[in-house]
């Protein structure tokens, strides 16, 4: 299994050889590397990305979805969270209406989540991230709208408000506008929704004289050039369309400084920096860096003799997506900082080929996905293909997320980014000019400087999860921390009927964990704390039952813009195909009521006991356990062969014949089938004890050497499968109901050339075909295959996926049922 630390290990080996090759350079540079990169081993970061069938839904439906996971640094996928959470949020309604665990292994998690009837048509928020995630801003979780029309719904869109100020920013390349050195000043103007709008207008300076005039050029942004002036206030002045003029500041002028520009665009072989500043002092250096992910890919320094200067960076030193660069100063600190984008055409290519073109109506559909890296040589890649009916969900936002854009551009990003995929679509030649606005108007803050060059790391609250956990808080009464130690029992009672039985302990604050739990649907689970000799002055709290924090801090705009005939019809069919399921579920349900079963009831396995028939069994009750302080006093003298020596805590066991060479053995302790130490046993309450089994000689030989002085077993009540938890009332117990792993369905598919005992039905399937696990070989292929539906459509098909080193990409192809 690798560790976020191991797989840091290639970064460091990458970051050595640039430390070799700045030696000459003592000092800031080299210091500045070795703090990032002990920086980044302590803080690695995750990334997540979530593909849908599809993006518009009617309440009752199911929405399929695949989860990716990947190492943020090196962007392979990451098998070490095993357990991601997906919310989706009503962001009107600001509370999170589903929540589910997903169980991911090897850095996939596919599953899905049926949205109820009663869900309100609107415009919802996915969002998706693990545990560790949670160290850092929300604004690094994955998100993607979803919109769920009801079959009142009519294809106009709200009307957007008009004559409301837009809001307006202006962004100096580099950061700062400084006296005296021409620089460029990004801006990027947002409607009511947030959305782009296009803005012309002019800056003005303290004496109202035009300076220059701009308009946008891509979804509200642009840039225009301009030399500040010391003492000078600039004021825009931007009207959309042909309304009105509104003034906005200009970021005030700086009259000492650094400024930092980037040739990203007329060169394919290197990237230009140009540094200017107007700082008094003659003597030492400014750094530059450019780091990636955390990831120091080059340094430079420039001297400040030099007022001006040029650094150029061949784009082999560069990776896939988003680099950083950070200018400080000769005081080391940064003082400017600039995002570019490389593209290093690092993605795969995935072809669909189906058997044919065109098919008629419930036929079979045969596809072969290949998947080849950029030189068309085959890799194996693991991907999720959407089979959808184009006229019932049309394609409503082809520049919209895509793993690609996610992986390489968005996940890096705070804020939202409109129309990520555009930016990835060869068949927009300005798509790069495009980017390199936008990398001078997006932030990029997921770690300080200040913290680096310190060494000062935030503290990782929350675990990397290897599976599912129980967390929370046992406080006294009065909500006072406990002030020491508490001692836990759990138990975890799943729908098979077996349970988990385990201890704890929580820290001196009353904080506890237990962790990498394995349960499917819904759990029962009790909690129960001992302080000293009684519970009765604890109260327990658990995580897991407060709600999901709705982090949305703005409504999503609806990209909704469905024609109002293509609108009907999806909700006509998807509302007949919902009926036509409701019916067939609810027929099998007075099947199943009026067919009687006769049978012997089936013994319940008590999976605590892998052996059989113990040698002696003592059951706890009233009349053995009276006047009695511990298990040991109630099996003294009533097993032959077991001899208790002394009474109460300090009590010892012994059983005949254990002996070797050394001496006595003694028995080995189990408690609901996990050894535990004799301590444990003196600490239970002999009322929470149901029976005693004493496994002797050949009968304990089934726990192995560990077994060679005799077994002592105990089992509790509330370990046994038949026990119910939920009538538990004691102090200092807390029992709840907690969902786990959401249960993975597969996706129904009919089909067509097998006979059915069942009556045809319609079949107008929105989502043809879902398979989220398709695995492409040794030699870049895999084969997949459907049935058409009774609709005479074009069928779009949609795959993503990934190779395990972490290189993206998408596959898009149609077929026409005739």
């Amino acid at each position: 299994m690798r560790s976020f630390h191991s797989l840091l290990t290639v970064g460091a080996l990458a970051l050595t050889t640039l430390l070799i090759a700045f030696r000459a350079d003592e000092g800031f540079p080299a210091r500045l590397i070795e703090q990032l990169s002990a920086y980044m081993r302590q803080r690695p970061t995750e990334k997540v990305y979530v593909q849908t069938d599809r993006d518009v839904y009617l309440p009752g439906e199911t929405v399929w979805l695949k989860g990716y996971l990947f190492n943020g640094i090196n962007h392979q996928t990451d098998s070490i969270s095993r357990v991601l959470y997906v919310d989706l949020v009503d962001p009107a309604a600001r509370k999170v209406r589903i929540h589910a665990q997903l169980q991911a292994t090897g850095g996939y998690a596919p599953g899905q989540f049926t949205l109820p009837d009663t869900l309100p048509d609107g415009t919802y928020v996915l969002q998706a991230y693990t545990s560790f995630m949670r160290n850092y801003a929300t604004d690094y979780f994955f998100t993607k709208t979803l919109t769920v029309v009801s079959p009142a719904a009519t294809a106009a869109r709200p009307a957007t408000a008009t004559g409301s100020r837009p809001d307006v920013q202006f962004m100096p390349e580099g950061g700062t506008m400084v006296a005296g050195i021409q620089g460029r000043v990004a801006f990027k103007a947002v409607d009511a929704q947030g959305r782009g709008i296009s803005v012309s207008g002019f800056v003005v300076d303290t004496n109202k004289d035009t300076l220059t005039g701009f308009a946008s050029q891509h979804l509200g942004m642009g840039f225009f050039a301009l030399q500040p002036v010391a003492g000078q206030t600039y004021t825009a002045f931007v009207r959309t369309g042909d309304g009105p003029l509104t003034s906005y500041p200009l970021p005030a002028v700086s009259a000492e400084g650094a400024s930092l520009q980037v040739d990203n665009l007329s060169s394919r072989d290197k990237v230009r920096i140009f540094v200017q500043h107007n700082f008094a002092s003659q003597t030492g250096a400014m750094t530059l860096i450019a780091q990636s992910r955390g990831m120091v890919l080059q340094t430079a320094q420039v001297p400040l003799a030099r007022k001006s200067s040029s650094v150029q960076i061949s784009r082999t030193q560069f990776v896939e997506g988003i680099t950083q660069l950070t200018l400080f100063d000769a005081e080391n600190r940064p003082v400017c900082e600039r995002l570019i984008f490389v593209d290093r055409n690092e993605q795969i290519r995935i072809g669909i080929t189906p058997n044919k073109t065109t098919y008629k109506k419930r036929e079979r559909v045969d596809l072969t996905i290949t998947t080849t890296d950029a030189a068309g040589k085959p890799v194996p890649a693991n991907l999720s293909l959407a089979a959808l009916d184009n006229q019932l969900t049309p394609d409503i936002d082809s520049a919209g997320q895509t793993i690609v854009s996610s992986l390489l551009l968005t996940s890096d990003l705070a804020g939202t980014i409109e129309q990520p995929g555009y930016y990835f679509d060869t068949t927009h030649i300005d798509r790069a000019n495009k980017l390199d606005v936008l990398m001078m108007t997006q932030g990029w803050r997921r770690f300080v400087w200040a913290d680096v060059l310190s060494g000062k790391v935030p503290p990782t609250t929350y675990p990397v999860e290897g599976g599912l956990s129980l967390t929370g808080q046992v406080r006294r009464l009065n909500q006072k921390e406990t002030g020491s130690p508490v001692k836990l029992t759990f138990v975890v009672a799943h729908r098979d009927s077996t349970r988990e039985f385990f201890t704890g302990e929580s820290d001196a604050t009353g904080r506890y964990g237990a962790y990498d739990l394995n349960y499917v649907d819904t759990a029962t689970v009790m909690i129960q704390a001992v302080k000293g000799k009684a519970n009765r002055d604890l109260t327990i709290s658990l995580d897991q039952l407060l709600s999901p924090t709705v982090t949305i801090t703005k409504v999503p705009y609806n990209p909704l813009e469905i024609r109002r005939d293509e609108l009907a019809e999806f909700i006509r069919r998807t509302n007949e195909y919902l009926a036509i399921e409701r019916q067939i579920r609810n027929n099998r349900e007075v099947l199943l009521k009026a067919v009687t079963v006769r049978a012997k009831r089936a013994e319940v396995v008590d999976s605590r006991k892998i052996y059989g028939r113990a040698d002696a069994t003592i059951k706890f009750d009233q009349t053995n356990t009276a006047g009695r302080l511990t298990v040991l006093d109630v099996i003294q003298g009533r097993v032959a062969g077991v001899q208790v020596t002394g009474s109460g805590f300090s009590a010892q066991v012994q059983i005949r014949g254990a002996v070797n060479f050394s001496g006595a053995v003694a028995p080995l302790f189990v408690l609901d089938g996990m050894p535990v130490d004799l301590q444990t046993i003196n600490s239970l309450s002999i009322q929470d004890v149901d029976q005693v089994d004493v496994l002797k000689g050949a009968s304990a030989a089934i726990y192995g050497s560990q077994g060679a002085g005799g077994v002592i077993a105990v089992l509790t009540k509330r370990g046994s499968p038949n026990y119910d938890l939920t009538k538990e009332a004691a102090p200092g117990t807390l029992i709840a109901k907690l969902p786990g792993y959401t249960p993975v369905r597969e996706f129904y598919a009919p089909r067509y050339d097998v006979a059915s005992n069942e009556p045809p039905r319609p079949d107008f399937r929105t989502t043809l075909f879902w398979a989220p696990m398709v695995q492409t070989d040794a030699t870049g292929k895999a084969t997949v295959s459907f049935f058409s539906s009774d609709n005479k459509t074009t069928v779009r098909f949609n795959v993503e996926g990934t190779t395990v080193e972490g290189m993206p990409g998408i596959g898009r192809s149609r077929i026409r049922v005739e």
